[in-house]
C-alpha cells in the first residue's frame, strides 16, 4: 500500500479517531490499569514526535510516536494502524520512521511496552522481526501477565582494545 508518512500534530480530529480506534482495540485485551495509554494532549508534549502514515486520499490509516526519556532512552507509544491497512507493512514503514529518528537523535536503546497475550500477537512478530528482543520492565511500568517489553539497541558497545 503506498502510504505518506509525515511527523504531525495530534490535535487534529482524524488523528484523535485514531487514537480512539486505538483504545477501543485495546480495551478488552487487559485490566484498565495494564493499559499505559497517552492522551492526545500527551503526545503533544515536546518530548514525543508523532509520525501519521496516510493513505494516497490522505485518510489516516496509521500512527506511532517516539518519546524520548532524556539522552539514553527512546520509547515507542502509540503504534496503531486500521485494520482494513493491516499486512501491507503500514506498520513495519511507522516503525522505521521512529528508529530512524531515534537514531538521528543519537539515543543509544529504543524500548516499548505492549500488551501480552493472542490479541498483541501481531504487534509482537512486527517488534521481533524488525529486531527488538524481549526485556523486563523499565521507567515505572509495573511487571505483570499483561504487558511485554522489548528494546532494540542502537548504539554499537564500545571496542576494548
Amino acid at each position: 500500500m503506498a502510504v505518506s508518512i509525515a511527523i504531525e500534530t495530534p490535535l487534529q480530529d482524524d488523528v484523535r479517531a485514531l487514537v480512539a480506534a486505538l483504545n477501543d482495540h485495546l480495551l478488552p485485551l487487559s485490566p484498565l490499569e495494564f493499559q499505559f495509554k497517552m492522551t492526545v494532549e500527551q503526545m503533544a508534549d515536546s518530548d514525543t514526535t508523532l509520525f501519521v502514515a496516510r493513505d494516497e486520499a490522505g485518510k489516516a490509516v496509521g500512527m506511532g510516536a517516539l518519546k524520548t526519556h532524556g539522552p539514553e532512552l527512546g520509547e515507542v507509544k502509540r503504534m496503531f494502524t486500521l485494520p482494513e491497512v493491516r499486512g501491507q507493512r503500514v506498520g513495519r514503514q511507522l516503525l522505521e520512521r521512529i528508529v530512524d529518528l531515534a537514531r538521528e537523535r543519537n539515543l543509544p536503546v529504543v524500548m516499548l511496552e505492549t500488551g501480552a497475550g493472542e490479541g498483541m500477537a501481531e504487534a509482537h512478530r512486527l517488534y521481533t522481526r524488525y529486531g527488538f528482543v524481549p526485556r523486563g520492565p523499565f521507567l515505572d511500568y509495573p511487571d505483570s501477565e499483561w504487558s511485554a517489553f522489548f528494546e532494540l539497541p542502537l548504539a554499537a558497545p564500545a571496542q576494548v582494545a
